[in-house]
């Protein structure tokens, strides 16, 4: 298979689209290969013992060079962060995890809460500000993950809460540094709790603290739960609040297990065993074009 080099951002861009969840979604539910074959046309001299987890992989070793997109930063920040630093049985990640009108990038929980806010070279910071005072309220550390060289662009005028992680290129190799550990939050809003997860979690967080649910319509239900909610001292919100949303279903433990190139793709996806194992095997095959 041909190297990809010197080429356009155009062509990287059309390229990068191999890492898309319709593009995985066809391959996994019709084993549809046909946008990998497409890019395939673009250019790719194709040996027999070539598969389509080879061309995802040169594709991706590509994408760190020349075009460090959204979907790189999040792979490797569970490449690097998730799977190295905070790895452990009771660590669970979430790819976007809804913060009122608000999405966090990427957000994991094990004893403590962190959220994740991506800015590529390739992004706007006009949103910034609000996120992170967003997040600070429900997650006990954020974090902003960009690119070395903008780092004062990015982090002009943000909290000296937020922490910081630079990305940069060293040998061809991508490095994450910590440059500024998130000072740890103890306080939760309720309100924007109660507004950022589902119905039946902030039932269950008041059902836990006070025993039963309040004996009103479900139309008030959310208001009144609301309020029983500001009653609950912060530390056992939060507590509660990481009880609930461990229960939710997830595939970190399976991260481990699938190459390192698919991860955030199959984060994204919440691809169980089985259906990663599939998605594996059929991506072994040998390519196979008209």
């Amino acid at each position: 298979m041909r190297r990809i080099e010197n080429i356009s951002l155009g062509q990287m861009r059309s390229y990068s689209s191999a890492f898309s969840r319709r593009v995985f979604s066809d391959i996994i539910n019709y084993g549809d290969f046909s946008h990998l074959n497409y890019l395939i046309e673009q250019g790719f001299k194709i040996k027999e013992s070539d598969t389509y987890i080879s061309l995802l992989r040169q594709i991706y070793k590509a994408m760190c060079k020349y075009y460090r997109c959204e979907y790189v930063y999040k792979n490797e920040v569970i490449n690097k962060l998730l799977l190295k630093q905070f790895a452990g049985t009771k660590t669970i990640a979430f790819n976007e995890f809804r913060v009122i009108d608000s999405i966090v990038d990427l957000a994991m929980f094990n004893g403590v809460s962190k959220a994740f806010e991506i800015k590529t070279e390739y992004d706007s910071k006009k949103r910034l500000a609000h996120q992170l005072d967003t997040y600070s309220k429900l997650f006990q550390q954020c974090y902003i993950v960009i690119p070395k060289e903008l780092y004062e662009h990015y982090t002009t005028g943000i909290s000296d809460d937020i922490g910081i992680i630079v990305m940069c290129i060293d040998n061809g190799q991508i490095i994450l540094s910590t440059e500024r550990e998130a000072t740890k939050n103890n306080m939760v809003d309720p309100d924007i709790l109660m507004k950022s997860v589902r119905c039946k979690e902030y039932k269950n967080i008041i059902k836990a603290y006070f025993g039963s649910l309040p004996e009103v319509s479900c139309y008030d239900m959310f208001d009144v739960c609301n309020a029983l909610m500001r009653q609950i001292p912060c530390d056992v919100l939060h507590s509660l609040f990481l009880t609930e949303i461990k229960k939710r279903v997830n595939n970190t433990n399976l991260l481990h297990h699938i190459p390192a190139e698919i991860r955030q793709m199959c984060l994204s996806l919440n691809l169980d065993k089985q259906q990663s194992e599939a998605l594996i095997n059929k991506l072994n095959t040998n390519i196979i074009t008209p």
